[in-house]
């Protein structure tokens, strides 16, 4: 290493890029690329489970969203380490299990020739629900968890839009005498997507009863 650089020089030019690699932290630390892995070791450096890991980035410039990721001109970093380590952690710490297109759009990258790792691996329990196959955490207590989560979930796929929920609720309230079939029917005069089992489906899924006036929070 040239010792007339040191470490906060490097650190005001890494902070201003954002991301380097290693041939580019070679060429500023003037070492050998041994010597810049060295040096990205002993400052805990982030490297990108996207990019076949070519990227690094100091611990004080990502801004990690709620998942634990940072993404910057589509070169991801994760607080957790490499692509199995985060998907892995992902996958535990989710609420219902994750399946191939809810990893995609959490990890922001092609999953699918990854899967065969997980498929493998002692943490996770793979699980087929209604086609798709689940990832889930191999906690025996958090994966019950989990199931039970994503089979609710599969109940109550046909829910109503956020816009015709109010609609059901508000026809309710005027009208609390009247049955899903009487309801549903009264709707689908000015809207075809409002049917008896979307109704059924937000009242149990929110715990109400037709036959009483939900107790709607505003």
């Amino acid at each position: 290493m040239n010792n007339n650089i040191d470490d906060s020089k490097i650190f005001k030019i890494i902070f201003k890029k954002k991301i380097i690699t290693i041939d580019g932290l070679s060429l500023l630390l003037n070492s050998s690329i041994k010597t810049a892995r060295r040096r990205l070791k002993q400052w805990e450096a982030f490297t990108s489970y996207n990019k076949n890991g070519r990227y690094y980035t100091l611990p004080d410039i990502p801004e990690f969203n709620e998942s634990g990721l940072w993404s910057y001109r589509n070169i991801c970093f994760s607080k957790y380490g490499n692509l199995k380590q985060t998907t892995i952690n992902l996958v535990s710490s989710s609420k219902a299990g994750l399946d191939a297109a809810e990893m995609q759009n959490v990890l922001g990258i092609f999953v699918r020739s990854f899967l065969t790792v997980l498929q493998k691996h002692p943490d996770i329990k793979r699980e087929k629900i209604q086609g798709r196959f689940i990832y889930f955490s191999a906690v025996e207590d958090v994966y019950l968890k989990q199931k039970e989560c994503r089979l609710t979930m599969s109940r109550f796929k046909q829910l109503p839009s956020d816009m015709d929920a109010i609609l059901i609720l508000v026809e309710t309230i005027k009208n609390p005498h009247l049955s899903i079939e009487e309801l549903s029917s009264k709707l689908r005069e000015n809207n075809d997507n409002v049917t008896s089992e979307s109704i059924r489906n937000l009242f149990t899924f929110h715990g109400l009863s037709v036959k009483k006036t939900p107790q709607v929070r505003l």
